[in-house]
């Protein structure tokens, strides 16, 4: 036996003390214990792995062979006594020191006649295939990785948590599995943060700078960012705000001003744009999230940078932006100073920094969607902790497991399917030098109408040509508009929209028995037409005409004589305007794909 007990002096192999135990069914390590007679083994048994075999030279003895023949004595005889295969016979108390060694027997059954020949050793087990090996160590190191981060997520989740700013603006409208999503994104110019001192207006208490409304689809195949400029002309509806102390305060609305002063004039929070968008567009919102400089500086950084394409070299002593023609890769401040400048692209104004902000949220999207920062653990923490850091959202989803929900959504949804457009505007007729724009309703309402309707600006989905296919079935064919008789009520629709539509419907398409009656009795959700048995071809020509819906068709159960009656709701904006959402948003709008990487700003 060498030192290292890889030989096999005088035939002993320490491997054979590994015998199998017939009541267990394992191997066990047999050491000799105190009195234990010569070959029984019966001495301490420590179970051992299933695979007895004869020591290799060019390894050393089984693991556990030689950790519990140590464990026995702590001397180097004691480990020593171990390795070899004999053992002591009784000592004869009168004559000290006559012990002598001897080969230790095997056992045997009993009832089993007597050995008459050497035993041969027992057929070593095959060693495990490397793979099984590896994958007995590769489980234990999974359960322990599993253990150890149950308690790092959970340090994780609470660190995240606390970065969450949080503000009750009265409105209670969560997302639900499901349905669309609807959420607004509310950019402020506010100079909090370190670093941001030269940026945005010095008096400002924080405008809605930046407004972006982002639409997911009920089945989260795609999405919709419109974009609401600084400098559109709206009306601003009153506002109930929640002070610290829990108490509201009415802030009073405001018509014809800037968009940007539905946030921070005058006391105004996030829930006064968050109602000033709604009443504009008709959309349900169901949350928001407010970020200030700090954000984009942050994102842009954890993500790795992000690509952005300038056709023409930029110097912008405003927003400290200088770069050559060509592809960069931005972060931070760079990044900052990209999405805020405007007196050196386009047309400069906000319109075209708009188109900025479009380009390079689409590419900071596929940036995140990229497989090496999907599959990097601490990237993936930067930009939670970057991104909780820079939040301020509702309450409703002011942890992080209702935001990991909704960043889950979103991840669903291919770039190729993510549309960034604009909301369709004009110069103000009633500037001489136009320095504001209003919108522009022709072509903005078709486009709510679609967002509203969960219509794809990018591609029509086969639920949508369902849906449509349905909505085209008319309740008969349609008669002539002269012989149509019908009562135009306002049922919530713009204040004189009666007399409007009845002037269109006779002037416009020779409808000479639509009379106006007047307002209805009570406000409705939506428009409503409703008709006799016998005049289902009257209800064709109208609905065709006006574009309803087919949920706005009711159909009495027996005919009176009188007028079909049409009740407008608040989803009627004009004579002449379709209730139903288009299939094509207007195409000379301004918009972008989310996977187009050619986009660059001019």
């Amino acid at each position: 036996m060498d030192a290292q007990g890889r030989g096999h002096a005088g035939d002993i192999d320490p491997a054979d003390q590994w015998v199998f135990n017939p009541r267990t069914g394992s191997y066990e390590l047999r050491l000799p214990g105190p009195g234990d007679p010569a070959g029984t083994g019966s001495g301490a048994r420590t179970p051992a792995p299933p695979r007895p075999r004869r020591a290799d030279p060019a390894e050393g003895p089984p693991r556990g062979a030689a950790r519990t023949a140590a464990g026995a004595g702590s001397a180097p005889g004691a480990a020593g006594a171990a390795r070899r295969r004999v053992t002591a016979e009784p000592r004869d108390p009168e004559r000290p020191g006559t012990e002598r060694r001897v080969p230790r027997q095997r056992s045997r059954r009993a009832g089993s006649p007597p050995d008459t020949a050497p035993h041969s050793r027992r057929k070593p087990k095959p060693k495990p295939p490397t793979k099984k090996r590896v994958l007995r160590w590769g489980g234990g190191a999974l359960a322990l990785l599993v253990l150890g981060g149950c308690t790092t997520a959970y340090v994780i989740v609470s660190d995240l948590n606390d970065n969450i700013d949080k503000v009750d603006v009265g409105i209670s409208n969560p997302a639900t599995a499901g349905k669309p999503v609807n959420i607004l994104l509310i950019g402020t110019d506010a100079r909090t943060g370190k670093g941001n001192e030269g940026y945005g207006d010095a008096d400002s208490i924080g405008h809605a700078d930046t407004t972006l409304l982002l639409h997911v689809s009920e089945d989260r195949s795609n999405a919709t960012v419109l974009s609401f400029p600084r400098d559109m002309i709206v009306d601003i509806p009153d506002c109930e705000t929640v002070q610290p102390d829990g108490t509201r305060e009415l802030v009073p609305g405001e018509q014809g001003v800037r968009f940007n002063e539905s946030l921070g004039q005058h006391g105004r929070d996030p829930g006064c744009t968050w109602r000033t968008v709604q009443e504009l567009t008709g959309i349900e919102i169901n949350h928001f999230m407010m970020a200030d400089f700090n954000a984009v500086k942050t994102l842009s950084t954890a993500v790795g940078g992000v690509e952005v394409c300038v056709s023409k070299d930029i110097d912008d002593p405003k927003s400290h932006l200088e770069l050559t023609a060509g592809r960069h890769v931005i972060a931070g401040e760079q990044a900052l100073a990209f999405v805020r400048t405007r007196d050196s692209v386009g047309q400069r104004s906000d319109l075209s920094r708009i188109e900025l902000q479009q380009q390079f949220l689409g590419s900071m999207f596929r940036k995140m969607k990229s497989s090496d920062t999907l599959t990097d653990p601490g990237k993936l923490y930067d930009i939670a902790q970057a991104a909780t850091k820079a939040l301020t959202v509702d309450t409703e989803i002011g942890d992080v497991e209702s935001l990991s929900g909704l960043a889950r959504d979103l991840s669903k949804v291919d770039p190729k399917n993510i549309t960034f457009a604009t909301v369709p505007v004009l110069d103000n007729p009633n500037e001489e030098v136009a320095t504001t724009v209003v919108l522009n309703e022709a072509k903005a309402r078709p486009l709510f109408q679609m967002v509203k309707a969960d219509k794809s600006l990018t591609a029509e989905r086969k639920k949508e040509r369902e849906e449509k296919e349905k909505e085209t079935g008319r309740p008969a064919s349609a008669v002539p508009a002269a012989e149509v008789r019908v009562r135009v009520l306002n049922g919530g629709g713009p204040m004189g929209s009666a007399q409007q539509t009845v002037a269109w419907l006779q002037n416009d398409h020779g409808m000479s028995l639509a009379t106006n009656a007047g307002n209805a009795t009570a406000e409705q959700e939506e428009t409503t037409l409703t008709y006799g048995p016998d005049q289902a071809g009257q209800a064709a020509t109208l609905t065709e005409l006006m574009g309803l819906p087919k949920s706005a068709l009711t159909e009495r159960d027996t005919g009176d004589g009188g007028p079909m009656t049409l009740v407008l709701g608040p989803d009627f904006v004009a004579a002449g305007t379709p209730l139903t959402a288009p299939d094509q948003a207007p195409e000379d709008i301004q918009r972008i794909n989310g996977a187009d990487q050619d986009v660059c700003a001019k």
